[in-house]
């Protein structure tokens, strides 16, 4: 399934411990992963560095690696620094993202507001539009998905029983083994390529329920522009949590 940025289940193998980065003390969470083949290092939202041990991996051998990367992660944790930050209330004037696109929350009549073509019921004495916005947003993909997720099964000759949207708080989509596609409504943010790619990749399940090489393959068969759509996720994942 599209989950946590293309990750499997995993168990953490022990608490966190820190590296010194610089003027930093970055803190390491060590976890292990059986079908990893090698270390992985990856810098978290939240400054954590988590380490990726493979399977007969020991945390020692994790934590020298990190230590080696130190310089790469000083440049993630710069890159981190220099990246927008989503809002932490949503108001009027506040800019989110909507079908790929940068678009203000702004005034309309009393208790509504615009979102680009969108007009959307608000509280008066509301501080934060969030919840009212996301509501709406939600029942938009609620509206949309379902048949953009016919038309692309349809095309593809690919079978689907239930289409559902949510409020997953760490995936993208799932497909279950009976053939219902989960999508999240944040979807409706991103531009219309790269929500597509995300219903393929869980269609493409549909005929491997799996992440091998054969499945990725599938992946490029449906959708050839995957690779761009992915490191759009990547680069603007921060900003949809």
């Amino acid at each position: 399934m599209f989950d946590r940025l293309f990750k499997q289940k995993q168990t953490v193998a022990a608490p966190p411990q820190a590296l010194q980065v610089g003027a930093r003390a970055v803190p390491l969470l060590f976890v292990h992963h059986p079908r990893a083949r090698r270390y992985l290092l990856r810098l978290r939202p939240d400054g954590t560095a988590r380490v990726t041990i493979p399977r007969r991996g020991t945390i020692s051998a994790g934590l020298d690696f990190a230590a080696r990367n130190v310089g790469w992660l000083e440049q993630q944790l710069q890159t981190l620094a220099d990246r927008p930050k989503a809002p932490a209330a949503w108001s009027v004037g506040t800019g989110l993202l909507f079908r790929g696109e940068t678009v203000i929350i702004e005034a309309d009549t009393p208790g509504w507001v615009r979102l680009g073509t969108e007009r959307i019921p608000v509280s008066m004495a509301a501080t934060d539009l969030r919840p009212a916005l996301q509501k709406h947003l939600h029942r938009l993909a609620a509206r949309e998905f379902p048949v953009r997720v016919v038309e692309l099964a349809t095309q593809h000759q690919i079978s689907v029983t239930r289409v559902s949207v949510r409020n997953q708080k760490s995936r993208w989509g799932s497909c279950s083994r009976r053939g219902t596609i989960s999508l999240n409504w944040r979807l409706i943010q991103m531009p219309a390529g790269v929500r597509d790619y995300v219903i393929l990749h869980e269609l493409a399940h549909r005929r491997q329920m799996n992440h091998s090489a054969q499945f990725w393959r599938e992946v490029a068969l449906l959708c050839p522009d995957y690779l761009q759509a992915k490191q759009w996720v990547n680069r603007h994942a921060h900003l949809l949590r």
